[in-house]
């Protein structure tokens, strides 16, 4: 796909008829500043341009302009730029509109004072400095899941937050989506009798998603690509294609492969409905993994592994199971995945839960939930704490796995038991400058 094509595609969907709705006046637009300009931050900032309340003033990415995203099509701050111009100029009578900046480099996005949030979608590794030093900033944030690289990071980040009294919405969609919230509503209200298994069914394998696999060698750096830059806290390593934009979560050094792409959302959704998101298991066993055979990615491929809570109730997490998540209890099931919904008894399907019941945070927009709170000062409905808890668990898998063994966890203190190998785990050494501090 060439330059012209992704910007007319891309345009096309953030053109849609909500933006034509610019009801609010230019002095009481929240003004965002996107830090990220790949698959997830363009999606992402077509999602908040449909939201009249906000005027996106910058732009930032590394990458100036270069393929190698989403199936190979081109990404960076200067696709992005174009797009918000351009979705901008059809409310003007002259067709035209310049008025997003550019920058490579996210502290000068963080030092401008009329910048009131973020939208932070970059690497996994590239996180948490970011997100701590804008909470700092004063921004409030909307930041893609998975939340961190490790435990440790998401911890400074949820404290970071925290302490500067910023809103932070976790890109963990599908706590916005009807059919989750009920599936949890069912297993929160006692529905399916006494919960004792919740099965997530996430993706194996690591797919290339950006079609460049094959080229794990080195290459020249593209131009206008700072990939010093994009390694930043990560170790030094030569640049090539495999190795970043979307394939980058196949490699450790940057993320955690499908168990920390997906743990973001089908863990997340059960420890919700188990009421433990504020919590977590006290053991990882029955561990299984099988990793990558590549020169660059080496992250679980074929995994599987049991979170034990201290309650009784088991979290599998696998590859092997039904892609969703499963309530089992001991009167009935429940199983809800992206569109689908089964149950049974199958009445469980239309259930609401009554007056006195327990009714779980209701958010039918994702973006519009984050902006909501940034106005309001409330909670938005997948606040900082509890997306750290919930990655936690997909850390947890990753270490028990690599270690090739069975770990006891402490929730409370978010450490292990007597077990100084894992703990060594829970944090990264950053290369320099970079430091989370």
């Amino acid at each position: 796909m060439n330059r012209r094509t992704f910007l007319q595609s891309t345009a096309a969907l953030a053109a849609s008829p909500a933006l034509a709705q610019r009801s609010v006046s230019p002095s009481n637009k929240i003004t965002m500043g996107v830090i990220g300009c790949g698959n997830q931050g363009t999606g992402g900032l077509m999602g908040f341009l449909k939201d009249e309340r906000i005027q996106v003033v910058a732009v930032c990415d590394v990458n100036r302009e270069t393929p190698g995203y989403w199936n190979g099509v081109i990404g960076g701050r200067e696709p992005a730029r174009a797009i918000v111009e351009w979705n901008y100029a059809q409310a003007k009578r002259s067709g035209q509109y310049k008025g997003c900046t550019p920058y490579e480099d996210y502290r000068e996005v963080l030092a401008r004072k009329d910048i009131d949030v973020l939208f932070i979608a970059i690497p996994d590794h590239w996180h948490s400095i970011p997100v701590v030093e804008g909470a700092r900033a004063g921004k409030d944030i909307y930041g893609e899941k998975p939340l961190a690289l490790t435990i440790a990071e998401g911890r400074a980040m949820s404290n970071a937050i925290k302490q500067n009294n910023r809103i932070f919405q976790c890109g963990s969609q599908q706590r916005s989506d009807a059919r989750f919230r009920r599936a949890c509503e069912i297993v929160r209200n006692g529905r399916i009798g006494k919960l004792h298994t919740v099965r997530c069914g996430l993706p194996g394998g690591a797919p290339d998603f950006g079609r460049t696999g094959d080229r794990f060698d080195p290459e020249p750096i593209p131009e206008g690509f700072n990939y010093d830059f994009w390694l930043g806290p990560a170790p030094e390593a030569p640049y090539s294609p495999a190795r970043c934009f979307v394939n980058f979560r196949w490699n450790y050094d940057y993320s955690g492969g499908q168990v920390t792409d997906w743990g973001g959302h089908h863990p997340d959704i059960g420890q919700w409905g188990m009421g433990m998101e504020l919590s977590g298991p006290v053991a990882i066993r029955n561990v299984h993994a099988q990793f990558a055979k590549h020169k660059i990615w080496n992250t679980a491929t074929d995994y599987s592994f049991d979170a034990i809570y201290e309650n009784g109730v088991k979290m599998i997490v696998s590859n092997h199971e039904k892609m969703g998540v499963t309530f089992e209890g001991s009167d009935g099931w429940v199983w809800v995945t992206r569109g689908e919904m089964d149950a049974d008894p199958k009445s469980l399907i239309t259930y609401e839960p009554e007056e006195n019941e327990i009714h779980l945070y209701k958010s039918e927009n994702h973006y519009r939930n984050f902006i909501d709170c940034v106005i309001s000062r409330k909670e938005p409905v997948a606040p900082i704490e509890q997306a750290h808890r919930s990655i936690t668990v997909a850390h947890l898998g990753n270490i028990s796995m690599r270690l090739g063994r069975e770990l006891r966890w402490d929730p409370k203190v978010e450490r292990f038991i007597d077990d100084d190998g894992a703990n060594a785990m829970l944090s990264r050494p950053m290369r320099k400058p970079w430091r989370l501090s």
